[in-house]
């Protein structure tokens, strides 16, 4: 299953026919994707679910209908369990950004934290997961493909904001700041937090003696 967000709404690509009473079912082949992302933009679809039997034709699917950027990023941890945030558009947001040519996906991750935040000395310690979601440039639409690598670094230097790439605020957020945080982000980025940080703290589950 693919979730590409238009405005923070999914376009469900599944090889499911039924997905649920609320969407509206649409054979791949059948599917004018555009003029989908269209209709979320002026709110006129919130539940879509493109169906195909076969999982390969789904992200080909996508390619083939809209001009693709690749993109690179990391959810950063430190030595304290805080996560490295990004304040971008008025929203709280992760660093990422374009691959360049040459690079490997893990090269370009990152490169992009270090010259959106300045923090150095960064580990790959897993990859997490590839996000989609579509956005306007010269009025036209792209599809930004985005891989995610968990990282470490105990770097404990001056945080750096890219004033160039519209960056205000680079921040090390604890578990509670960066719930906060995540309230006032993007849905694809919540994808990449474990779900205890979209619902309570963990010690709110322990059971009182």
């Amino acid at each position: 299953m693919y979730k590409v967000f238009v405005k923070d709404i999914p376009i469900i690509l599944s090889t499911e026919e039924n997905i649920g009473e609320h969407y509206t079912t649409i054979p791949l082949k059948q599917a004018r994707f555009k003029k989908l992302v269209k209709k979320i933009n002026n709110g006129e679809l919130l539940y879509v679910n493109l169906y195909h039997k076969n999982a390969e034709k789904l992200e080909r699917f996508l390619r083939k209908k809209i001009k693709v950027v690749e993109a690179a990023g990391g959810l950063v941890y430190n030595s304290k369990k805080e996560i490295l945030f990004i304040r971008r558009n008025k929203k709280w947001d992760l660093p990422k950004g374009k691959i360049e040519k040459g690079e490997t996906h893990r090269e370009a991750a990152v490169r992009e934290v270090i010259e959106e935040t300045g923090v150095k000395d960064l580990e790959i310690r897993d990859f997490l997961m590839t996000t989609y979601h579509v956005f306007t440039r010269n009025d036209k639409f792209r599809l930004k493909i985005t891989y995610w690598y968990e990282m470490f670094s105990d770097y404990d230097g001056p945080l750096i904001p890219e004033p160039e790439e519209g960056i205000k605020k680079v921040k090390w957020k604890d578990f509670e700041k960066s719930q906060r945080a995540l309230q006032n982000s993007y849905e694809n980025i919540k994808l990449l937090f474990p779900k205890e940080y979209l619902t309570t703290h963990p010690n709110d589950r322990i059971p009182k003696v």
